[in-house]
C-alpha cells in the first residue's frame, strides 16, 4: 500500500510523519556514524548525545525542576503496576487507588501483593462512564501514596483536574494522555507512561520521579525492580531501547518545533470537539459512552443503534482508509484514538464519513 491511511489505533499508535521520514533516513546509516541507528551501542558517544538531548527536550516540555529525574525503562506501564508499590509503599504498606477503568484495576491487583489497598473511589458500577467527583474520593491521610490513571483508553474518560492529595505523594499512570496537555508536575510524586501512544514506539516506559522518593527504594529489592538502580545509572544499568529513545527524542524536538505542549493541547481540543459535535448532533444515532464532563480528548468512544450497524460501519470505514475504529470488548461500539500526531484533517474526514453513513443507514 503506497498511501498512508488514517490510523485510529489505541496503541501502538500514529507517529508524526516528519519523525518517520527522518528515522527512515537514519535507519540505514546515521550521519557521522556509518551504521544504522538500530546498530549503535548504548555505550557509544553518539547514543550519549541522543539520550541527553531527549532528556533535555523532555525537561523543557514538562518544565521540569531539578527536584525530578527522568527515567527510560522497559516492561511497559504494566511493570510499573508492580514497581510503584514495591518501591514506594513500604514501610507503611498501604496506599490509596482511584479506580476508573481496566488499567487502574490491574494496578490494584499488583499493589495488593505488596500491602493494603484502599479503593478511594470507583465508577465500576457505571461501567466506568465517568470520573469520580471530588466529594466521592475518600483518601487516607496516612497512605504511602495515591494512585490514579489520568486517561482511560478503553472507556474514553479523562480527568479534567488531578485529585487533591495534600501531603501524600500523587502517582499517575499517564500512558494515554502524556504530553497531550499541560500539567503541573510539581503536584506529582511520580508519573509513568508507556511511550507508544503520544511519545514514541512501543518498548519504552517513561518515568518522572521526585528525587526524594527514590530513597524509598529498599536495598532488598531485586536490582532491576528498583528505581534507585535506574536513577543511579541514568537508565543505563542494562541495555536500553536505543531506537525507542531515539524516536522519543525526535518527537520531543518535533513538539518543540510545533509550539510545545500548549500547541498540542489546543489542537487536541479542536480535534476532539469536532468529533464530539458530530456525535452530539446525530439525534442519538451516535451515542457516546462517557459522560460529557468526563470525556477524553485522546480516545472517543461511542455506540450505534445496533451491533450490526457497528460492524457495517467498521467494515466500510476500513475500506475507506479509517483503520483501528473497533471499540474494546469491554465497551463495544467504536473508538477513535486521536493522539498528538493524529492530523486534524483525519478527524474532519471521519466526521464527513460518519455523517454520510448516518444519512444512508438511519
Amino acid at each position: 500500500m503506497e498511501k498512508r491511511i488514517y490510523n485510529f489505533s489505541a496503541g501502538p499508535a500514529i507517529l508524526p510523519e516528519d519523525v518517520l521520514k527522518e528515522a527512515q533516513e537514519d535507519l540505514f546509516v546515521l550521519p557521522g556514524v556509518g551504521m544504522s541507528i538500530l546498530e549503535i551501542s548504548h555505550r557509544s558517544k553518539k547514543f550519549d548525545e541522543i539520550h541527553a538531548a531527549a532528556k533535555n527536550d523532555l525537561k523543557t516540555l514538562f518544565n521540569l525542576s531539578d527536584d525530578y529525574q527522568l527515567l527510560f525503562l522497559q516492561g511497559g506501564a504494566s511493570l510499573q503496576f508492580s514497581m510503584v508499590p514495591l518501591n514506594l509503599m513500604p514501610p507503611k504498606n498501604k496506599a490509596d487507588y482511584i479506580v476508573t477503568g481496566t488499567w487502574s484495576k490491574k494496578a490494584v491487583k499488583e499493589a495488593k501483593r505488596v500491602g493494603a489497598v484502599n479503593i478511594a473511589a470507583t465508577t465500576e458500577s457505571e461501567n466506568f462512564k465517568r470520573i469520580p467527583k471530588p466529594e466521592e474520593i475518600k483518601l487516607d491521610p496516612d497512605a504511602a501514596y495515591v494512585h490514579f490513571t489520568s486517561n482511560n483508553t478503553i472507556f474514553g474518560t479523562e480527568w479534567q483536574n488531578e485529585p487533591e492529595t495534600g501531603n501524600v505523594p500523587l502517582i499517575c499512570d499517564a500512558s494515554s494522555d502524556i504530553l497531550s496537555r499541560k500539567i503541573n508536575v510539581n503536584k506529582y510524586g511520580l508519573i509513568y507512561a508507556g511511550a507508544q501512544k503520544n511519545m514514541g514506539p512501543s518498548g519504552v516506559t517513561f518515568v518522572i520521579i521526585r528525587k526524594d522518593l527514590i530513597a524509598r527504594s529498599g536495598d532488598s529489592l531485586h536490582t532491576m525492580l528498583s528505581y534507585k538502580t535506574h536513577a543511579e545509572n541514568d537508565s543505563l544499568y542494562n541495555t536500553p531501547s536505543v531506537f525507542g529513545i531515539y524516536i522519543i527524542g525526535l518527537i520531543a524536538k518535533w513538539m518543540l518545533k510545533n509550539g510545545g505542549v500548549d500547541a498540542m493541547s489546543k489542537l487536541n481540543t479542536e480535534k476532539a470537539q469536532l468529533l464530539y459535535k458530530c456525535l452530539d448532533e446525530s439525534a442519538g444515532y451516535y451515542k457516546g459512552h462517557a459522560d460529557k464532563d468526563s470525556r477524553s480528548n485522546m480516545n472517543i468512544t461511542w455506540r450505534l443503534p445496533s451491533e450490526d450497524l457497528e460492524k457495517k460501519l467498521i467494515s466500510e470505514a476500513t475500506k475507506a482508509g479509517f483503520d483501528g475504529l473497533k471499540g474494546h470488548r469491554s465497551v463495544g461500539g467504536l473508538r477513535a484514538s486521536i493522539y498528538n500526531a493524529f492530523p486534524k484533517k483525519g478527524v474532519e474526514d471521519l466526521v464527513e464519513f460518519l455523517n454520510d453513513f448516518k444519512t444512508k443507514n438511519a
